[in-house]
């Protein structure tokens, strides 16, 4: 899956996962998704709205559900996939033992068996980690093997500031591996955001990729034209489809999709994409912070990191990384920066085991001495239960009565803070106390 939110070079865009790993890790990682994305199911149904072709699919929330579900397929093959926002899901394995996510089932009673041991289960992919996530549905699709598959995604590009089309004519694998093994194979195509995709040029488009025939041809521009209106419309951060195929009835069909959404335009722009999110497939800490106003992203380092604003977080993550240490979180308070949510900032810190805290806020609207105070007052309601090195940098409107109220709360409890008002001497001391700490 590709997206422009990421560093490594893929014709010209680049992947989620390597943004992760190039900027907070220095290897291969998966950083959570910061857009909204929604199941499979609810992709296709929004798809088939934009009059764009998919094999008929139902979902099914239980075992029953799947059962009659099948029987409307009228003794056809299907396809029974699990419901799960986590790629790899046909090479994932269930924690009821099932092996695989995805699986070509015949009758309405395997509908039932396969249901039955995926509803209520969590899948566990490359994606998920060994904790796995529920899956909470399935969803029955038409077996219309494919002659041949294709890859087709629309996205933002950075480096041209422009909407982009990406296709291959190798479908139905890693889009990073096709880019690494055959980059030619990746045709990349910027559109102008005000003309959109013209029929003209998904029709070039189309003829590069190889289909069999004139038909097919214009099926598929016709289908790239309509993926980009709902880009476009919906603001979308990806549409991606993986396969696309042209079956061997002759039909140009998407097979899958994943669909993610701009976060801040769905809330106000977007209602009726906003009621497709699932928060059981989101990290259950995630959501209680997004609830209250703050921006947290859990990584996999031993430094909790709490800033207040987008900028200095990323600049924190950065000096952290340079000094030889490894964030264990993104956390923006923004300006909300009193003690209720200092105290919520601390749990949800603490909640991943940091070896230490680095607090870096710039005191602006917000002073610093305010924030000192709620930073002493959730250090104090943790104390007796943490024992933990809080370094604080507070700079800006009112730094001196920050340092003077950091001062004043002293170490007797399991909590010291430590105030260091240079960036780069903060970044070290919070380095080295992980360290000392194993």
């Amino acid at each position: 899956m590709i997206s422009s939110m990421g560093l490594k070079p893929l014709g010209g865009l680049r992947t989620r996962a390597s943004m992760a790993s190039t900027m907070l890790r220095g290897g291969p990682g998966a950083a959570q998704k910061r857009f909204l994305s929604i199941h499979e199911y609810l992709s296709m149904d929004l798809l088939n709205k934009y009059g764009i072709a998919t094999p008929r699919s139902i979902p099914a929330k239980s075992p029953e559900e799947a059962f009659k579900a099948a029987q409307s397929f009228g003794g056809k093959g299907m396809v029974i996939k699990a419901q799960v926002l986590a790629g790899g899901r046909g090479k994932g394995h269930f924690d009821s033992g099932l092996q695989g996510g995805v699986h070509l089932i015949k009758t309405p009673e395997e509908a039932r068996d396969y249901a039955s041991k995926m509803i209520g289960n969590k899948l566990i992919t490359k994606q998920t980690g060994e904790a796995g996530r529920i899956c909470n549905a399935v969803m029955l699709a038409e077996a219309r093997p494919p002659a041949h598959e294709y890859y087709v995604a629309l996205l933002n590009d950075r480096a041209s500031q422009l909407p982009v089309l990406i296709a291959s004519n190798q479908g139905g694998m890693s889009i990073e591996d096709v880019a690494a093994e055959n980059p030619d194979a990746i045709i990349t195509t910027p559109i102008d955001f005000e003309k959109g995709l013209e029929q003209s040029k998904a029709l070039e488009i189309a003829k590069k990729l190889g289909f069999s025939s004139e038909k097919q041809e214009k099926q598929a521009a016709d289908t790239f034209v309509k993926l980009y209106k709902l880009f476009k419309e919906k603001d979308a951060t990806q549409v991606e489809i993986n396969p696309m195929a042209e079956s061997k009835d002759g039909e140009v069909l998407c097979m899958d999709a994943k669909l993610g959404f701009d976060d801040n335009a769905v809330e106000f722009r977007q209602p009726d994409i906003a009621e497709l999110r699932d928060p059981t497939q989101e990290d259950a800490d995630e959501v209680e912070a997004g609830k209250k106003g703050l921006n947290f992203i859990k990584l996999d380092g031993d430094i909790g990191c709490l800033v207040n604003g987008a900028g200095l977080a990323m600049a924190t993550m950065d000096v952290v990384k340079l000094n030889g240490g490894n964030p264990a979180n993104f956390l923006d308070i923004g300006g909300g920066a009193d003690a209720e949510a200092m105290k919520l900032a601390f749990k949800l810190l603490l909640s991943a085991k940091p070896k230490a805290l680095f607090v870096n806020v710039f005191g602006g609207i917000v002073s610093s001495g305010k924030v000192a105070e709620s930073l002493v007052e959730a250090a104090k309601s943790i104390a007796d239960d943490v024992n933990i090195d809080i370094v604080a940098r507070l700079r800006g409107n009112q730094e001196a009565d920050a340092k003077k109220v950091i001062e004043g709360f002293g170490s007797s409890s399991g909590v010291k803070i430590h105030p260091v008002f240079d960036l780069d001497e903060a970044a070290q001391l919070a380095v080295k106390l992980a360290a000392a700490r194993g």
